[in-house]
This record gives C-alpha cells, sequence and structure tokens, in this order.
C-alpha cells in the first residue's frame, strides 16, 4: 500500500506531504482545488508520461517520491531483484524528478532505473483508474486481456504451453521464408560462402595456433640475450671459485659444527639440500643453453604464418578459434543453402506438425476461455445487480479471430493463430429489456459505463496483486440510490486494502475510513494547494457542503450525520 506521498514543485503545488492509510481514503474539495494533480503524481510516480508543463512555474524541477510497503510474496519482488535493486522490510521508495527541459530522472529505493523499469514496478503496485479511462473497458482488444486474468491460474499452463510451441513455429517459419528468398540472392550467397570457406581449409589453422606462434617468435626474436642470460647463470653456480663451490665448503664446515653441536643437524640438511637443489638447477640450465639455436629460417616462416592469419582474423575473427568457429557456421550455411530444397521440404513437413500440435493447444484455450466467459458473465452479473442495474443483460463472447492471408493452412483450412491463441473476446451488452445485445462501447452510457467498470474492478481487485486502487471521479453520472451503491461497492473493495477516491458524492465521502480535503490558497501572488485530514466534525461539514453546493443548512448537516450513521452501520460485520 502507499503509505506517504510527498509533491514538490508540480504544477500548483509548491509542496506537499500526504500520508495513508489502509481502507478507503477519499478526497473532496472544490474544482480545481488540485484533486486530480494530486492523482496525476501519483501516476507520473508509476511511470507515467510527464513533461516540462507539470514543472512549478519559476522552478528548475518538480520532484514526486512515494513511500510503499508490500507482502513478502509480491509480484514486485521478483522484478527488483531482476534489476538489482536492494529491498529491506518489503519497503519500496519510488522517486521521480521532471525537469523545465522535460527530462526525466527514475529512482527505486535509491537505484537509478529507466521509465520502462520504473513503469513496470508501478504496473504491480497501483491501478490507477480515471473517468477517462474507459476507454480500456469499450476497447475490444483489452478484453481478451481482462477474462485471461479472470483465469489466470486456470489458463496459465495450457497458454504456456501453447506460446511455446508457436514461439518455435515462428522460428521454423523465418527458415523457411530465409531459404525460399529468390535465387540470385542465394547463388551470390553461395559463391561468397564457398570461397571463404576455402579460403580459411587452405589456410590449414591448428587451435590456439596463433598465440602458440606468437611465443614461440618471441623467444625466437631474443634468443641471443636468451642465450647470454642462461649462460651466465650457469657459470655463476657452477664452476670454480663459484656459487656451489662456495656453498660445498660451507656443508663441509657444517658437518664439523654438527658433529659438535648435535642442533645443527638440521641445519646441515637445509643446507645440503640447497646445494643439491642448486646443482641440479644448474645442470638444467646448461642443458637449455646447449638446446638454444638462432633459427633465421623459421623466424621467417613464423613471420609469414602470423601474417597470413592476421589477414584472415581482419575477415572472419579475432583469434584462430573464432576464424574456425565462422568457419563451422559457413559450413553449415552452405549445406543448407545447397540442399535447400530439400531442407525446405523437411522444415515445412516440421512446421505442418507443430502447427497441428499447435491447434489442440489452440482449441484446449478456447474451452477453457468459454467456460471462464460464463463464470465470468455470472459474477458480473451479480455485481450488477448490487448496482441496480438487474435488468442489463452482460455477456462475454469467444470467437475465433478473423482469418488472413497469412494465416497457416491446416487440411487447406486457414488458422488465425496469435500470441494468445485463436480467440477474439469482446464484452456485449443490453441496458433495457427486449433491446438486442450490443457491443460494449456503442451501447453503455457514461454513468453506465462506470457502473459495469466498477462491477469489473470489485471482480478483479483481489487477482491483479496491486497495493493500491485509486479511482478519480468515477462515479460521475450517478446520483440517489445508485450512488450509494457505487458508494458501498467503493468500500467493499476497500476492504483488507487500500482505495483511494476522488469523489463529488457525499453518499461515497460518508463511506471512508479517511477524508482528505484538498484546498487551494492564494500566497505571496501564487496559488497553492494544501490537504488537510478532517475531523468528524469537520468531514459533517465537508459532506454537508457537497449535498446543498454552497450553503449549509440545519437540513443539510443533520442529513450529513445520517449518512456517515448510515455508512458506519453498513461497515459493521454482519
Amino acid at each position: 500500500m502507499l503509505i506517504e506521498l510527498s509533491i514538490r514543485h508540480f504544477a500548483i503545488i509548491e509542496e506537499l506531504t500526504v500520508q495513508f492509510e489502509k481502507g478507503l481514503t477519499v478526497l473532496t474539495g472544490e474544482t480545481g482545488a488540485g484533486k486530480s494533480i494530486i492523482i496525476d503524481a501519483i501516476g507520473l510516480l508509476l511511470g507515467g508520461r510527464g513533461s516540462a508543463e507539470f514543472v512549478r512555474y519559476g522552478e528548475k524541477r518538480a520532484e514526486i517520491e512515494g513511500l510503499f510497503i508490500v507482502e513478502e510474496n509480491h509480484p514486485i519482488m521478483e522484478k527488483a531483484m531482476e534489476v538489482g535493486i536492494d529491498v529491506q522490510d518489503s519497503m519500496f521508495i519510488l522517486r521521480r524528478n521532471i525537469t523545465s527541459q522535460g527530462k526525466s530522472i527514475c529512482r527505486v529505493n535509491g537505484k537509478l532505473v529507466t521509465l520502462a523499469i520504473l513503469r513496470e514496478i508501478g504496473r504491480t503496485l497501483v491501478d490507477i483508474h480515471g473517468q477517462h479511462e474507459h476507454q480500456t473497458l469499450i476497447q475490444p482488444e483489452e478484453h481478451i486481456a481482462m477474462l485471461d486474468g479472470f483465469i489466470q491460474h486456470k489458463l496459465s499452463p495450457t497458454l504456456e504451453e501453447y506460446q511455446n510451441l508457436y514461439k518455435r513455429a515462428l522460428q521454423l517459419q523465418n527458415q523457411v521464408t530465409s531459404l525460399s528468398k529468390n535465387e540470385q540472392e542465394m547463388a551470390q550467397k553461395l559463391d561468397l560462402f564457398q570461397y571463404q570457406l576455402e579460403e580459411i581449409e587452405q589456410a590449414k589453422l591448428v587451435p590456439n595456433e596463433d598465440i602458440q606462434l606468437m611465443d614461440e617468435r618471441h623467444k625466437l626474436t631474443h634468443s641471443e640475450k636468451l642465450y647470454s642470460l642462461l649462460q651466465d647463470s650457469y657459470t655463476s653456480l657452477y664452476g670454480e671459485g663459484r656459487g656451489l663451490d662456495f656453498l660445498s665448503t660451507a656443508v663441509t664446515h657444517l658437518e664439523e659444527a654438527a658433529n659438535i653441536d648435535q642442533e645443527l643437524k638440521a641445519l646441515l640438511e637445509s643446507v645440503s639440500n640447497s646445494y643439491f637443489l642448486l646443482e641440479e638447477a644448474a645442470f638444467t640450465i646448461r642443458d637449455r643453453v646447449e638446446q638454444i639455436e638462432f633459427d633465421p629460417n623459421r623466424l621467417e616462416f613464423i613471420e609469414s604464418r602470423l601474417h597470413d592469419i592476421q589477414r584472415l582474423k581482419r575477415k572472419y575473427g579475432e583469434s584462430v578459434d573464432d576464424i574456425l568457429e565462422y568457419a563451422s557456421r559457413v559450413e553449415e550455411d552452405l549445406d543448407s543453402i545447397i540442399h535447400k530444397d530439400d531442407r525446405i521440404i523437411k522444415l515445412k513437413a516440421e512446421l505442418d506438425v507443430l502447427w497441428r500440435d499447435i491447434l489442440v493447444e489452440a482449441k484446449a484455450l478456447t474451452a477453457i476461455r468459454k467456460q471462464g466467459a460464463k463464470e465470468l458473465t455470472e459474477a458480473i452479473h451479480g455485481q450488477l445487480r448490487s448496482l441496480y442495474m438487474e435488468k442489463t443483460i452482460f455477456d462475454v463472447r469467444v470467437t475465433e479471430k478473423a482469418r488472413s492471408k497469412f494465416s497457416p493452412l491446416i487440411d487447406g483450412q486457414a488458422t488465425p493463430f496469435g500470441q494468445d491463441g485463436i480467440d477474439s473476446v469482446e464484452f456485449y451488452l443490453s441496458t433495457n429489456p427486449g433491446e438486442p445485445m450490443k457491443q460494449l462501447s456503442k451501447v453503455a452510457s457514461g454513468g453506465e459505463i462506470s457502473r459495469i467498470m466498477l462491477a469489473i474492478k470489485s471482480i478483479f481487485s483481489n487477482q491483479q496483486g496491486v497495493t493500491s486502487v485509486i479511482f478519480d471521479e468515477v462515479d460521475t453520472g450517478v446520483s440517489g440510490r445508485v450512488a450509494q451503491a457505487i458508494a458501498e461497492k467503493i468500500h467493499a473493495i476497500s476492504i483488507g486494502s487500500q482505495v483511494l477516491c476522488i469523489t463529488h458524492l457525499p453518499q461515497v465521502a460518508a463511506m471512508a475510513d479517511s477524508h482528505l480535503y484538498i484546498h487551494k490558497q492564494e500566497e505571496n501572488e501564487r496559488v497553492k494547494t494544501s490537504v488537510k485530514l478532517l475531523s468528524t466534525e469537520e468531514k459533517i461539514n465537508e459532506i454537508a457542503r457537497m449535498i446543498s453546493g454552497v450553503e449549509m443548512t440545519d437540513l443539510t448537516i443533520q442529513h450529513a450525520k445520517e449518512l456517515l450513521e448510515l455508512a458506519e452501520l453498513h461497515k459493521q460485520p454482519a
């Protein structure tokens, strides 16, 4: 849930910090006071589109920061781990700055993130639904996602299997398309690949050959210096009056000393061992000296070989191993081109079998969706009855997508496969008895859309996993008993969670667990927005104002008290 929101230099808000609680929080106030601006700020914090226009006039940047606390198993935890965000005590601090040039800086728990990541995280935290967002509900292409969300536990395994097969089919289809390109292009590739492969094969490269040759070249180039250094080392150790000679004398003296002092035997043994080790090393140095020879022909061969390898590196890779790997790939591509007709026949056969397997999974998806459509229809009808739309008939229709010329053929019949199957989902509605079912977008009024949306939110609120739901004046266009029903429905969604609601309905305000009053005032010739948590008495007065409009009377105050009393009775557990 959203615990605290801080806003600085955003639109008409100079500086504002608001704390939120669980349950239903309503925001009320005069038109233009800044209620929706606060929701806009939350939207930007969650990755919404920003611009320089949001920055308060005369300021360099707008700053928005929000503190959220989530459950330990919340989906955001996995995303945080994926992008390297440190999380402590299940707390998330989102911060977004927008400069006067329109640039955005986004942080989550102090870590800089892209706007895309902020948007992905924000989507799991808050669901904002405003009066202008009914378009989602009336867009048919969005309906399949709503139905799938409703039945996700039943649908997910089959959908995952379908999508894996579909992805494989698209890969095979791309291979077929690639191999079926025009003959001229294939001929050009054939000539190129044959030339490249022949050039690499003629070089007769050996893995790591370049590294070995460069090491040998280094030794040959410095062979005279190496001979001199090893010879000097040997003569320093071996010979009369040299290192080993002196060490031999030391051993002799230590033997006599050890006969006198037994405690010196360990020292004698150590020095003796050192003598024999050095003697062996001296002989090894002597052997290496004898092996050193300067071979100009071998050095010339190495230089030539490295030059040829370097020429191949410029074309095919940074190392001999890279060149050999490239040759392997070219050989495969060459084989594909030479035998492309056979390859195309084989791929098409494999693809035909795969499309049939996909069709089985697609039909399984259709069956699950059709059963889910019945369940969703029934659930929405139950919600609509409680919103005084008992005569409204709602239907979730699952049909086959429209075929196109690109649809795969199975037994000569085009099958409209897509990322989510072969289904098209659309909501239909009849608002009055005797009227035919029509597409939701063509028959519902603003008030009806508000109630249908609320019915759907009531069903989905527990399934979406979001920590908070925000309603921005979704109660527009309703009144009377419908307003009361909407108030009760919004409160029901808030039970055990968090709902923030901007409203002009006194019935909704009366249901609030927390009531925030938004007002603006002029200070130093600038408009300033502030927020106040209302006491019980202030809440009565505000609801009375909402009832009467401007003037409050004893009757409106009494009416406000009655609304609050009724709201408290409704909140009592049955």
